[in-house]
């Protein structure tokens, strides 16, 4: 009886354990970024900003069409509506070039992010 409940209790720390797993695929980039975005040549935006979200590397934005990922070195990658921009987060801080286009004109520029 008593190896019984030991071995449920060591069954519980397991699961436990495997449960809480996934906790430990967060990357050390995850969480509130304060995005900049500056225009150098074309017609866009001049300059804009706005707030993404990392979870487990992959970036995200309410209400805006974001696809992208962050690697374990702190490359970025990333596509938001249509443009396309890449660089490098290091620590709370990152910076970038970014590419696109307004009305079929072609736009570029750089960005820079700080964690929130």
């Amino acid at each position: 009886m008593r190896l019984n409940r030991i071995g449920t209790v060591i069954c519980a720390f397991v699961l436990a354990g495997s449960a809480a797993a996934p906790a430990f695929a967060q990357s050390r980039y995850d969480g509130l970024w304060h995005v900049t975005i500056v225009t150098k040549t074309g017609s866009c935006e001049p300059t804009t900003s706005s707030t993404l979200t990392v979870t487990d590397g992959k970036i995200s934005a309410a209400g805006a069409d974001v696809t992208g990922s962050i690697g374990r070195a702190g490359l970025v990658r990333v596509s938001i509506n249509g443009a396309y921009a890449n660089g490098q987060l290091s620590g709370n801080v990152g910076s970038g070039k970014w590419n696109g286009a307004s009305a079929g004109i072609p736009c570029s520029g750089r960005w820079e992010a700080s964690r929130q």
